[in-house]
């Protein structure tokens, strides 16, 4: 048998010289008429190249700094993209959570909203959405895009986006964004949507600065800032400050720790009781400069500085990336 499978698998044809390979069953040969199972030839690189891990996915992307935060910290957000030309120049919705986690939604009335906060992944976040918004956009109106296999290769959103135009997020109390007026909904998707709500961590962006969310987390507020510099630079930066006892954002407040997440920083400060997002809107911008300022220095660290960049890596842990 196995000298019989094997001699069906080298009478398949070679392709034309270019022409792309197309996907059949792991078992059955591979196209390319290399005389190997699919699995053990291009079906192969396929699972290597959907497996392959990018630690910045959303790089490149206007914005991507809010790109990370909706994906990692913000619980209910919207943004607006839109498509290139040759994917029909299309405006998609962006959306933190959809119902059931799906990874898209195509309504009824033809408009989509893709979910960024989804279980799994390929490894290649950018991938991954893009895939979701590609088939979000050829199915019918009424209809979700469901987890299903991971992609193969293919575009990214840096490759369907047209990345001439910003990214401007808006950030909603709860999920009801879900809905058009009126819709019908089933059983599932009310309890979803009362599930999100229920559970809804209040937050407002700053606008003074970029990707900067105050939250309330139970009784506790917080401020989570998704930096887009060097790691390493910021790391320094927070320690010259922490030295020289100016680290917190505002009064009071005291810096926590920090997130790595898709590639980039978030450093977070636990806020004094009663400090609302407004409060925080000066304050935010001032110091985004010293901390510039402190990045930009070139000596080397003092004894002191280096004690408290031990002490602020010590507070750090990994999301996503």
């Amino acid at each position: 048998m196995g000298k019989k499978s094997r001699r069906a698998v080298s009478a398949v044809p070679a392709l034309a010289e270019g022409e792309p390979v197309p996907v059949v069953g792991g078992r059955e040969p591979c196209p390319c008429g290399s005389g190997k199972r699919y699995r053990l030839c291009h079906g192969r690189a396929e699972r290597e190249a959907s497996a392959r891990f990018v630690a910045r996915p959303f790089e490149g992307l206007p914005g991507e700094c809010d790109w990370v935060a909706l994906r990692e910290i913000v619980p209910a957000a919207t943004a607006t993209v839109t498509t290139t030309a040759e994917h029909g120049a299309a405006a998609v919705t962006l959306a933190t959570v959809l119902p059931m986690a799906w990874p898209g939604l195509r309504r009824s009335d033809g408009s989509v909203l893709i979910g960024l906060q989804t279980a799994g992944g390929s490894g290649d976040a950018s991938r991954d959405v893009a895939h979701a918004l590609l088939r979000a956009l050829d199915t019918e109106p009424g209809s979700p895009v469901v987890e299903g296999e991971l992609p193969g290769p293919g575009p990214r959103l840096q490759d369907v986006l047209d990345l001439s135009l910003p990214l401007e997020v808006t950030v909603h109390p709860g999920f009801d964004f879900w809905l058009l007026p009126d819709q019908e909904i089933t059983p599932d998707v009310r309890e979803s949507l009362e599930r999100a709500n229920g559970v809804v961590v209040p937050t407002t962006r700053l606008t003074s600065v970029d990707a900067a969310y105050w939250c309330r987390i139970g009784e506790r507020l917080h401020l989570r800032w998704v930096l887009p510099h060097d790691e390493s630079a910021i790391l320094d930066g927070l320690a010259r400050l922490h030295a020289a006892g100016s680290s917190a954002v505002v009064e009071g407040a005291r810096y926590a720790g920090s997130f790595r997440a898709d590639g980039l920083l978030v450093p977070v400060w636990d806020l004094p009781e009663g400090t609302e997002a407004a409060a925080l809107e000066e304050p935010a911008k001032e110091f985004a400069e010293r901390l510039g300022e402190a990045m930009a220095a070139t000596a080397p660290l003092t004894l002191d500085e280096r004690r408290a960049r031990a002490g602020v890596v010590s507070r750090q842990v990994t999301l996503r990336g």
